[in-house]
């Protein structure tokens, strides 16, 4: 008899899969535990705009500060920010979009009607504006990008539950009389991970590009520091366009959050192969 290969299996042979569980965490290392070690900077020095060298290994900013010391607390921010976004996202999202994919009538109907009507909202000048009023603690950033956010994970958990409601095995437990809740959590929840835990580090990646996008337009929280704030401070002394150039204050934080997105994507991808037995293969 053939050995069932398990999920494991699959994902140490995933090429992009590996390559994006290393990026992400060698970066939940860098949040979790460079703070630990490097001192959050603050205050002035005469190391100004110096380029990376062994005293500053990714150089320094205009007031001295040193940018390594910056992009660690900036990661724990990033992480801080699309975990939060998307443990609200999903504690929203996915409830609603079991019930709408198993019940019928009015009930889907309205969740319907909210999924569509936040789906067709222009969510960036919105956050722009609720961030504006709410104030720019980084919280509030967070909690912003998880209201804003939750509908996409409504939208995949429903499609999900609708093929699976239409399984024998959810007819069975139907007919035994299972109550729909411990079916939607015992049956349906399971079998839909995948799309779900895909789209879940889909949140996670575009909570990050978003709160860079509210920081850089200066709706972040000024009191800490985070890559989106980097660029602000670059942008707003010209240092893209200045001469010389100090390239290493704005490319590697850029650089930082398109490694964030890319790595959660490919690990978020690679989960989903795994998890799906006709992507194993």
């Amino acid at each position: 008899m053939k050995k069932r290969k398990g999920f494991l299996y699959y994902f140490v042979r995933n090429k992009n899969g590996m390559i994006g569980f290393a990026g992400v965490l060698l970066i939940v290392v860098i949040g979790m535990a460079g703070t630990l070690v490097i001192p959050k900077p603050e205050g002035y020095t005469n190391d100004i705009l110096m380029a990376p060298s062994a005293l500053h290994w990714l150089g320094t900013d205009n007031l001295g500060l040193d940018i390594f010391a910056e992009l660690v607390w900036g990661a724990q921010t990033s992480l801080y920010v699309s975990i939060l976004a998307m443990l609200i996202a999903g504690v929203i999202g996915i409830p609603l979009g079991l019930v709408c994919g198993y019940a019928n009538g009015w009930v889907r109907e309205c969740i319907d009607g909210m999924i569509d009507i936040f789906m067709t909202l222009p969510m960036l000048p919105l956050m722009i504006i609720v961030a504006a009023i709410m104030g720019t603690s980084i919280t509030n950033v967070a909690l912003i990008l998880g209201v804003f956010s939750w509908p996409q994970l409504a939208r995949v958990t429903k499609n999900s539950t609708l093929k699976i409601r239409e399984m024998q095995y959810i007819e069975a437990a139907t007919c035994l009389g299972i109550p729909p809740g411990r079916i939607l959590y015992r049956h349906v929840l399971i079998n839909a991970s995948g799309p779900v835990l895909v789209n879940m580090t889909l949140v996670m990646a575009s909570a990050v590009l978003t709160e860079a996008s509210l920081s850089f337009l200066g709706l972040g929280d000024p009191t800490t520091w985070s890559w989106g704030t980097i660029l602000k401070q670059a942008w707003s002394q010209n240092a893209v366009i200045s001469s010389p150039n100090p390239w290493w204050w704005w490319l590697i934080p850029s650089l930082c959050i398109v490694v964030y997105v890319v790595c959660f994507n490919l690990f978020g991808t690679a989960l989903n192969d795994c998890l799906n037995p006709k992507g194993r293969e």
